[in-house]
């Protein structure tokens, strides 16, 4: 799969810096957490793809047929794609670590890709991901860390979805972190501190 297989901005970092990638949420775009990912690891690279679904308009990374309802064959088709997007951006900038954050949609396939690909990612963070399946995890998670990031009222993912999320990646062997906020969909700065925390621990693990 080809480096420009989606449209996406890319920050140059220094040589053999860690590689992040960016996923916006519905209606976002490339840049929407693109400044983001470099304040969370100065001098890193980072990769930002926009969604190649439209819907009504609004960016996706995949198809629904309505809220909370996947597309589970475009998934599949959009998660083969991403996975070479980022296997190409890996070979290309030759990372010491790969690290990735996701939104909403972009935190859904950014999972997706981390149940087929175990080994891609050394840490990922999922802000409000919905998952309504059972993923079908392609090998082990262990030595991976994943944060997922949940409001307690969030009327789009269901906290008992999210809770169930937590226990398959858990089971999958990941070094699993939750955090909460009492509001809904929104992003919180607790979950910003969460995800600095996390990306700071697994750049510092690296470097030890």
């Amino acid at each position: 799969m080809s480096k420009d297989s989606y449209i996406h901005k890319l920050l140059p970092g220094e040589p053999g810096s860690p590689l992040i990638f960016a996923f916006h949420g519905t209606g976002g775009d490339e840049n929407q957490f693109l400044g983001f990912a470099r304040e969370l690891v100065p001098g890193a690279t980072v990769v930002s793809p926009r969604g190649d679904v439209s819907e009504m308009g609004a960016a996706r990374f995949f198809r629904r047929t309505g809220e909370g309802v996947y597309d589970m064959y475009d998934l599949i088709r959009a998660t083969s794609k991403m996975a070479g997007f980022v296997k190409a951006h890996i070979a290309a900038a030759k990372p010491s670590q790969v690290l990735a954050l996701g939104y909403s949609n972009g935190a859904n396939i950014l999972a997706s890709v981390l149940f087929a690909e175990p080994d891609l990612f050394d840490a990922a963070a999922l802000m409000h991901p919905l998952i309504p399946f059972a993923p079908d995890v392609k090998g082990s998670l262990a030595g991976r860390h994943v944060l997922v990031t949940a409001g307690r009222r969030d009327p789009i993912c269901p906290p008992e979805l999210t809770s169930r999320l937590d226990a398959y990646l858990r089971q999958a062997g990941a070094d699993v972190s939750l955090e909460w906020h009492d509001g809904g969909h929104e992003v919180r700065p607790n979950e910003i501190e969460a995800v600095k925390g996390l990306f700071a621990s697994a750049t510092k693990g690296a470097a030890a």
